[in-house]
């Protein structure tokens, strides 16, 4: 894979969330400290971006490091109902224990219910 696939393959990503969370770039821009053509250069894979500013998009996003990493091609999708997944993965991981034992309890009964 070449160096400027990369580029294009991450800001692709990073579009995709942005646009499923309904961002502008300039609020993506806003949220992570970056000016709003900056997001625009990561996007169109025109910057190198540095790992630092990746994890700053990625707290922006509300999304882990590895969220940003999984492509958008012709080759790999995101479903919709894995990018639910993942959205629920993020807001566990910022709970308290307690809660997140809740959720578990939640979600088993929902699923022995069917």
């Amino acid at each position: 894979m070449e160096d400027k696939e990369v580029l294009k393959l991450v800001g692709a990503r990073i579009r995709a969330l942005r646009k499923e969370k309904g961002l502008s770039q300039e609020s993506l821009g806003e949220k992570g400290g970056f000016h709003f053509s900056y997001i625009g250069q990561i996007e169109r894979g025109e910057k190198n971006v540095s790992l630092l500013n990746i994890a700053k998009i990625a707290n922006a996003l509300d999304v882990n490091l590895i969220q940003l990493f999984a492509y958008v091609n012709e080759e790999i999708k995101v479903t919709k109902h894995e990018a639910e997944l993942n959205e629920i993965l993020t807001l566990l991981r910022k709970s308290n224990p307690q809660k997140i034992k809740l959720a578990k309890n939640i979600v088993k009964e929902i699923l022995n219910n069917e």
